[in-house]
């Protein structure tokens, strides 16, 4: 049965004040290129079979940095990608106030199955992140999976069996680390958001 090394994807830019960002596809920034370098180093005696990837280029260049100088293909999963935000992408929290009123509040009483205009809920990208994971679990070895903030909490609340309305109790910092092995039924979850600090080295098998 295959261990699943899961990670978000290193840091992006971020602007003042945040807005959501969602499926929008933002390429790393220097910092969230050298977390992805740091992880080169801390799993370099990890031997992976597969590396599966959300499509985004965040979660590509991350996955890309990490492997760097081993033949292992990068697999673009577009299950693997954030929420979409729909009409809220590339909005702040007072704009969204003042362009769609009560929404961001409906949201926060219904955080699994609230849906933004034109985007989908947590409920939705668990489903589909879920359906891509259950499918290595019957796989061999050590699996690479790069991912988003919103993806890892929905996937390690099913891990876990823990409401999503709880999702934002899980830290997923960027280029944080997860460590778990799906199954059929029950899922094991081994470690959660590790930062990726030297020099920390995870063993090989």
């Amino acid at each position: 049965m295959g261990t699943i090394y899961l990670l978000r994807h290193g840091a992006i830019e971020q602007r003042t004040p945040r807005r959501f960002v969602g499926q929008a596809d933002h390429p790393l920034t220097e910092e969230g290129r050298a977390q992805a370098q740091l992880w080169r180093e801390g799993l370099a005696d990890v031997a992976f079979t597969l590396a599966v990837v959300s499509d985004l280029t965040r979660c590509l260049e991350t996955a890309a940095l990490v492997l760097e100088g081993r033949k292992i293909a990068l697999m673009p999963e577009p299950r693997l990608r954030e929420i979409k935000l729909g009409a809220w992408e590339g909005l702040t929290r007072e704009e969204v106030d003042a362009q769609f009123p009560g929404a961001y509040q409906r949201r926060g009483c219904d955080m699994a199955g609230f849906r933004p205009d034109g985007g989908e809920s947590f409920a939705d990208v668990q489903a589909r992140a879920v359906a891509a994971l259950g499918e290595l679990a019957g796989m061999p070895g050590n699996i690479l999976v790069v991912a988003h903030g919103g993806v890892n909490r929905a996937i390690l609340c099913h891990a876990l069996g823990m409401d999503l309305t709880h999702l934002f109790r899980l830290g997923q910092d960027y280029c944080h680390l997860n460590i778990l092995t799906p199954d059929t039924d029950c899922w094991r979850v081994d470690a959660v958001n590790c930062a990726p600090v030297p020099p920390w080295r995870f063993p090989g098998p």
